[in-house]
């Protein structure tokens, strides 16, 4: 019995989990997913236009049954193999560390939305507030793409850059808010009432968006306004670039190590 039990999980365990044995039926698994995942979503945009959800509630509201029902699977398949996918010493440990994983989260939170007003009352409004969680469905589209990932792991190995050019830019705003205060503060106290409204200002100029709702009109704040907007264009490609290199560098060194192959006598990698 235990062998058989041990043999069914570790078949889940390989249908649910993406990796290297990437055998037929968990690349349908993985595509099955992301499909549902993407519609779950467009569904979720539908239902948000009124002439679509009035003609086709009933539909949306089936979809979004169906892929709720689907997600609670996939979930508790992963919390049945969540002692090989998060080790521990005990099996409630290991469901333990899943549950509090980003994935798992993420997973979570995806389904929750649905189950938790069968459970506890609450106020029309939360719930409102609460169905936006479902949007987090789309995060989970990062298990199964292989790209998506390789842009996180970057994104975590250039965390220190990255943590540097916020704090940058956060400074800037923040020169900048508290020093278009003090220049345009007395000739437009309604555009500029506190150093606030000013880092909503700082935001939009070193964004290079400008609104146009907010604008100096002294030549200092003018000059100001003109260095914020310069120095946006370079602060916003500061952490792009570090992406795009990091990104880049990733695909190399896989496209590299592809092309070698391991020598069936040596052991050793050769070039083909």
């Amino acid at each position: 019995m235990t062998f058989k039990n041990n043999f069914i999980k570790t078949r889940i365990y390989r249908l649910v989990e993406k990796g290297s044995h990437g055998n037929r039926m968990n690349k349908y698994f993985d595509y099955f997913i992301m499909s549902l995942i993407i519609l779950s979503v467009i569904s979720i945009i539908l239902e948000s236009i009124p002439e679509i959800n009035n003609e086709y509630r009933r539909l949306l509201r089936g979809f979004n049954v169906f892929s709720i029902v689907v997600f609670t699977i996939e979930y508790v398949l992963r919390l049945y193999v969540s002692d090989l996918t998060h080790p521990a010493k005990t099996r409630t440990k290991s469901a333990f560390k899943f549950i509090f994983s980003g994935y798992g989260l993420i997973d979570l939170l995806a389904i929750l939305p649905f189950y938790l007003p069968m459970l506890i009352k609450m106020d029309l409004r939360f719930l409102r507030a609460l169905r936006l969680t479902r949007f987090l469905r789309i995060l989970k589209v990062n298990r199964y793409n292989d790209s998506l990932n390789l842009i996180w792991t970057v994104v975590k190995e250039k965390k220190s850059e990255l943590a540097v050019t916020g704090f940058v830019t956060f400074l800037i705003l923040l020169i900048a808010s508290f020093t278009m205060y003090y220049v345009e503060g007395e000739k437009q106290p309604e555009q500029f009432p506190n150093i606030m409204a000013s880092f909503w200002w700082a935001i939009a100029t070193l964004t290079t968006v400008g609104y146009g709702d907010v604008y100096p009109v002294t030549g200092l704040g003018k000059c100001i306004s003109g260095i914020i907007a310069l120095l946006g264009i370079g602060i916003i490609a500061l952490p792009t670039g570090l992406i795009s290199a990091g990104f880049m560098g990733k695909i190399e060194k896989r496209k590299h190590v592809s092309q070698e192959k391991a020598c069936p006598h040596c052991g050793h990698p050769i070039n083909e």
